[in-house]
């Protein structure tokens, strides 16, 4: 993928700004797409855009969204969905086309309801929180090489929505990933004011203590001014879980060296649900993805270690089970007080 390695050797990376064990790493660029499209934000509020469940009865990898515009619809990997029946996250990023209903790929992110809230959907300032969207785009793209599919391991979302909200002090009487944020809002909104777009930013990559690193990259500025708050969120929940007070920002160096990795990967290509195609890159210690639209990047997204937190056991890697890592968060928690 010419398109792909070439846009990540181009990319300059701007002066980091560093808050709280998150360090944001500004990817700039002169080059921007002239692909016309309409946000999935703006659609709905304009009421251009519908998203409803497939049907009364729902089904929980799916939604149906109907676009009455006369552009095509961007949905982001990660984008959250509250409303109808249960609350939903995109399960990878996609580009609708204008005047058709489309069924789109989705993962539940609040086990504990299945029954209407309102008949259609809204999106939210956040984001999947960046260690589970890593970790979920690892199964999507596990089933689209195996079964052709875009399913996440639903189970494994829930249950590391379950650890997230027992680390962050989050219970929700119905398991939503939206407690997680509503608990640290203020704190959260202090990492998005430390962190503006640049002129000529497209995109950013985000290191957070410990050691991991994601990336988001925009066909254009505006899409990424629009994404840049709610990614910031979605990661300063990792960094509000991991950080101490000895954290310095990452170095650049090890920022680059991630983007290269991902430039080094081996690539496969699907057709996209909606518009262009599905671009998978599994890379060295990194997986990635892009949307490619007429040979336009709309969006590429790449995330270190997303299999991070696993136990090894005989050379393979696995999930200790959820009661285990429950527990486990239980026993630090009580060590700390």
């Amino acid at each position: 993928m010419n398109q792909i390695t070439t846009a990540i050797a181009g990319l300059d990376i701007g002066e980091p700004i560093f808050r709280g064990g998150l360090t944001v790493f500004p990817l700039l660029s002169p080059e921007i797409s002239d692909l016309d499209y309409l946000l999935l934000g703006d659609g709905l509020r304009e009421g251009r855009v519908t998203v409803r469940e497939v049907s009364m009865g729902g089904s929980v990898p799916d939604l149906e969204v109907e676009n009455r515009a006369d552009r095509p619809l961007l949905i982001v990997d990660g984008e959250e969905l509250v409303g109808a029946k249960q609350n939903r996250v995109a399960n990878l990023t996609l580009l609708l086309p204008a005047g058709k209903t489309t069924v789109i790929p989705v993962s539940c992110v609040e086990q504990g309801r299945w029954s209407y809230d309102s008949p259609g959907f809204q999106v939210t300032n956040r984001m999947h929180f960046a260690s589970g969207r890593a970790e979920r785009y690892a199964s999507v793209q596990q089933s689209m090489r195996s079964e052709g599919t875009r399913r996440s391991d639903q189970s494994r979302v829930w249950s590391s929505i379950d650890d997230k909200a027992v680390a962050m002090d989050a219970p929700s009487e119905t398991g939503a990933m939206s407690e997680i944020f509503e608990r640290h809002a203020a704190t959260l909104d202090d990492y998005v004011r430390e962190v503006e777009a640049a002129p000529d930013q497209l995109g950013a990559i985000f290191a957070v203590a410990g050691g991991s690193y994601g990336l988001d990259l925009f066909d254009r500025h505006a899409t990424l001014a629009a994404f840049l708050p709610r990614l910031v969120r979605s990661y300063g929940v990792d960094a509000l879980e991991r950080r101490t007070e000895g954290d310095t920002a990452a170095p650049a160096s090890a920022a680059r060296k991630f983007l290269d990795r991902l430039r080094a990967g081996s690539f496969d290509d699907h057709p996209a649900v909606g518009l262009g195609r599905d671009v998978g890159i599994a890379a060295e210690r990194a997986i990635g993805g892009a949307l490619v639209v007429d040979d336009t990047i709309v969006h590429l997204t790449g995330f270190s270690n997303p299999r991070a937190g696993h136990a090894e056991r005989d050379g393979e890697r696995v999930y200790a089970n959820y009661r285990q890592r429950r527990d486990a968060l239980h026993r630090r928690q009580s060590d700390v007080a």
